[in-house]
C-alpha cells in the first residue's frame, strides 16, 4: 500500500508570538515543529505500511525548514519525502497551495492520502478538503479510527455524543482527530537512516504550475494585518464570609461581565 501523508510545520504550541516593526509574526526564537494533527497522520500511515507493505511518502509545503519536519517524519520510518518550495507561494491562499500539493501528490503513485484534520496555525482545516476536490478522491474528516481492507476504507469519528462509521472506497483521503493513535517516537536508530533518506525539492516551474495561477496574485483571500488579543485582566480575590462572597460574585456577574 502506498500512503501519501501531508504535512505542514507549524510554531510550537508553547511558542510565545510576537508580531515584528512591520506587523507580521516573528519567528525569532519560536521553536518549529510538526503540526500535531498531522503526526497522527504520519503514526496512521506507518501502522498500515507496516501491516500491508509499500511506501509512505510525505509531501510538505513551506521554506527551506519545512526539511526538519519532513527529516522528524523519515526518521519516525517514513521512506521519503517531497518538499514544494517556491518563493513565488509567499502570500498565496489555501486555494493556491492545495493545487500545489495536489500536483505533488499526483506525481507518485498512492492508494490512500492522510492528512491532519486541521492545523494549529492557522485553524483554517481547508487544505485536505480543497485537495480531494481537486484530485477527485471521497474524503473522510477528524477520523479517530481507521480500517482498510482491499480496496476500501472504513473510519470512525466520533461527535454529538455518538460514533459515526463511514466506508470509502480507495484512493480517499482521511484526516487524523486526536486519538486516532499515539505517534512514536524516532529511534535513534531511525534518526540515523533519514540522514540518507530522500527529500527532494520542487518549484512550481516542475509541477507545471505558474506564480499567477497559485501565488499571491491568484489568492482570494489575502492577509492585511496581524493583532495579539488584548492582555487578560487579573483575577479577583474575594473576600469575607461565604454568604457575602456569594453575594458579590453574583453582583459582578450580572453587573460587570453582563453574564447573567
Amino acid at each position: 500500500m502506498n500512503i501519501v501523508v501531508l504535512l505542514k510545520q507549524t510554531f510550537d504550541t508553547e511558542a510565545k508570538i510576537e508580531l515584528t516593526g512591520d506587523g507580521r509574526i516573528s519567528s525569532a526564537g519560536v521553536n518549529l515543529i510538526i503540526n500535531p494533527y498531522d503526526e497522527y497522520a504520519v503514526e496512521e500511515a506507518l501502522r498500515l505500511k507496516e501491516k500491508f507493505g509499500g511506501e509512505v511518502v510525505i509531501i510538505s509545503l513551506g521554506g527551506s525548514q519545512a526539511q526538519d519536519a519532513i527529516r522528524q517524519a523519515l526518521a519516525m520510518g517514513a521512506d521519503r519525502g517531497i518538499l514544494v518550495q517556491d518563493p513565488a507561494l509567499e502570500g498565496a491562499d489555501h486555494a493556491g497551495v492545495a493545487q500545489a500539493l495536489a500536483k505533488a501528490v499526483a506525481s507518485v503513485p498512492y492508494d490512500l492520502i492522510l492528512s491532519g484534520w486541521v492545523a494549529i496555525d492557522d485553524n483554517a482545516a481547508q487544505v485536505p478538503g480543497r485537495l480531494a476536490e481537486i484530485l477527485n478522491l471521497p474524503q473522510v474528516n477528524t477520523v479517530v479510527k481507521l480500517e482498510v481492507d482491499g480496496n476500501k476504507a472504513t473510519a470512525h469519528r466520533e461527535g454529538e455524543g455518538a460514533t459515526e462509521i463511514i466506508e470509502v472506497a480507495l484512493p480517499a483521503v482521511i484526516t487524523a482527530q486526536k486519538g486516532l493513535n499515539e505517534p512514536r517516537y524516532p529511534s535513534m536508530k531511525g534518526i540515523m537512516q533519514a540522514r540518507k533518506k530522500e527529500i527532494k525539492q520542487v518549484t512550481l516551474a516542475d509541477l507545471g504550475l505558474t506564480a499567477e495561477a497559485v501565488g499571491a496574485a491568484a489568492a482570494k483571500v489575502k492577509v492585511t494585518s496581524y493583532a495579539l488579543p488584548a492582555a487578560r485582566k487579573a483575577g479577583r480575590l474575594l473576600e469575607g464570609e461565604p454568604e457575602d462572597q456569594v453575594k458579590e460574585l453574583v453582583r459582578l456577574l450580572r453587573e460587570e461581565a453582563k453574564a447573567i
